[in-house]
């Protein structure tokens, strides 16, 4: 029975803090990612490089700095444009939604996962993502409406204590 209470709140904590299931990454593993970039351009080949900005890239889209996040989708926006494999495009095309939801565009992240699962309807990772995305859309939306609610309520009490002030 315990344990069902432990979810329950679980539940409810993630549903406002907008737990989701999508990993971060601390700056120790960014800062790990940018020397590892940095080594492989003294020489190393162009596919070790392409390797270790990917690995950037994912280091910066699962941080928890807003600017990390910025810099890992202008790195992807970027690396869209380059000859890749289709395997390599829905990476690419995945973590940029990663960013987009950090970032709190959300529908511009639904639009890349929909691309991402028109490549590979089963990937459970791009699976998971849009329904963390339609959660957030789902909660964002129930909250506006609360807000909206209470504005109205706000303005409708107003008038009507200005009118009963008037009479």
């Amino acid at each position: 029975m315990e344990a069902k209470f432990v979810e329950f709140f679980q539940s409810v904590g993630n549903f406002f803090t907008g737990g989701d299931h999508i990993p971060w990454a601390d700056a120790d593993i960014v800062a790990g990612c940018e020397r590892e970039v940095a080594e492989a351009e003294k020489g190393s080949s162009d596919e070790l490089k392409r390797e270790c900005i990917m690995r950037l890239s994912w280091a910066l889209v699962h941080s928890k700095r807003p600017e990390d996040v910025q810099r890992g989708i202008a790195m992807l926006e970027a690396s869209l444009s380059g000859g890749a494999s289709p395997l390599q495009m829905r990476e690419r095309i995945y973590l940029l939604a990663v960013g987009y939801y950090r970032s709190g565009d959300y529908a511009r992240s639904r639009q890349l996962v929909e691309r991402c699962l028109e490549i590979a309807p089963d990937w459970r990772q791009a699976l998971g993502l849009k329904k963390a995305i339609e959660e957030k859309i789902t909660k964002d939306g129930v909250i506006g409406i609360g807000i909206a609610a209470t504005a109205v309520g706000l303005v409708v009490g107003g008038i009507a204590a200005a009118l009963s002030r008037k009479k």
